[in-house]
């Protein structure tokens, strides 16, 4: 990484003579410190008062950088980045690429996976893997090689974690044995300046131009518009307990997440609409870009034309479901009417309920929204249609 810059400073020099006082102008180099390892400059190695600026700690222990500084890098590197038809993608690691457990936490229907583990001489033909050094076990999601190959020819890809340091280097290694993807660009929570946040502050990229995989929206308050919220990945029973959720997982079930039709596949999808759709026409064209229209207007499409309108929906869920709808470019509407086209309850016998029935609109579940809103796509009704009762 080059790191800096020089300001001229004009300084007035007089030169005594035998005849008289000469004063003249001389252009003298000032460093304008552009950043410290430690309390020494990056660029003069003069000894700097207190601490200013952003810790960049993952590119180098002891490193800051001032606000100029950053924004000369960003400038910089997105032009590079741009040239290349690529944009940043900052991943995340539990329940989106991976999900892990402590080994003490498995259930007894768990147990039988410490004797199907796979090699860590050689990962990359594996999926679930024993750390012991750890007392740790981790399972890779279906399909997450082939996601990290075609995502890094469109993505300057980072890892991005409320995991520590050290574990987020050794999933690193699991994800990435070769350092293909992720080189240095590996961001743990000791490394962000806000608790409990994840802040595009300590990213190197401008960001108009980032997008976010994470399965917690909380987790990035201020920038929602860059993030793509990923459906969980709940392979172990620790997982499901944590998230409130009463049902065997799929390791007790024996089963595991479809390699092409899981979320990572189909987000790979929706990655490739907005890269493509991003760099669409002229080269010269991609400055005013902005990533985070590209994905609003890919989003309106998922339910565009749909005009709902909801039944006996829980008052506190009701407007996370209207909002949801919303951004995917539906209609939500207060009152029936002849141009609603589905009805989203989860009670087949209210009166709007059999006014879907009777007009022969589509009655589905709440979860019809949610899986659109995952997936990206407007699913099939009939997986999510409500059972009509007998009136």
């Amino acid at each position: 990484m080059q790191v800096h810059r020089r300001h001229r400073q004009i300084k007035k020099l007089k030169i005594k003579t035998s005849l008289r006082v000469l004063e003249i102008s001389v252009e003298v180099d000032e460093c304008t410190h552009p950043g410290s390892f430690g309390n020494m400059c990056i660029r003069c190695g003069q000894k700097l008062d207190g601490e200013s600026g952003v810790t960049f700690g993952y590119i180098h222990k002891g490193l800051r950088l001032h606000d100029e500084e950053i924004s000369r890098l960003r400038n910089t590197d997105i032009k590079n980045l741009l040239h290349h038809k690529k944009l940043y993608l900052m991943l995340d690691l539990d329940h989106t690429l991976l999900n892990s457990t402590h080994l003490g936490h498995l259930s007894s229907e768990e147990l039988h996976l410490l004797n199907q583990t796979d090699s860590l001489e050689d990962v990359s033909k594996g999926s679930i893997f024993k750390l012991e050094f750890m007392h740790m076990m981790t399972k890779l999601r279906p399909f997450v090689r082939t996601f990290l190959k075609e995502a890094s020819e469109m993505f300057e890809m980072y890892i991005y974690t409320m995991g520590d340091r050290p574990y987020a280097l050794e999933m690193a290694k699991l994800l990435d044995p070769q350092g293909e993807y992720f080189n240095a660009k590996i961001i743990s929570r000791d490394d962000g300046t806000q608790k409990h946040q994840k802040g595009l502050d300590v990213v190197l990229g401008q960001e108009r131009a980032v997008l976010i995989l994470d399965d917690t929206e909380h987790a990035w308050m201020k920038h929602k518009d860059n993030l793509i919220v990923m459906e969980r990945y709940h392979f172990f029973a620790s997982s499901c307990r944590q998230f409130g959720f009463n049902c065997k997982s799929l390791a007790e079930l024996k089963n595991d997440e479809n390699e092409s039709e899981g979320a990572l596949a189909r987000i790979l999808e929706v990655l490739k609409q907005v890269h493509s759709t991003f760099f669409d026409g002229l080269q010269e064209d991609l400055v005013g870009r902005d990533v985070r229209q590209v994905l609003k207007s890919v989003r309106k499409d998922v339910l565009s034309g749909c005009v709902i309108i909801f039944s006996r929906i829980v008052h506190s869920a009701l407007p996370t479901l209207q909002k949801m709808a919303g951004q995917m470019g539906a209609t939500c509407l207060a009152e029936l009417d002849p141009s609603v086209t589905h009805v989203v309850g989860t009670d087949a016998g209210t009166e709007k309920s059999r006014w879907a029935v009777k007009e022969n609109k589509f009655l589905v579940h709440p979860r019809w929204i949610e899986a659109a809103n995952y997936f990206w796509q407007k699913q099939p009704e009939e997986n999510f249609a409500l059972k009509k009762k007998h009136w």
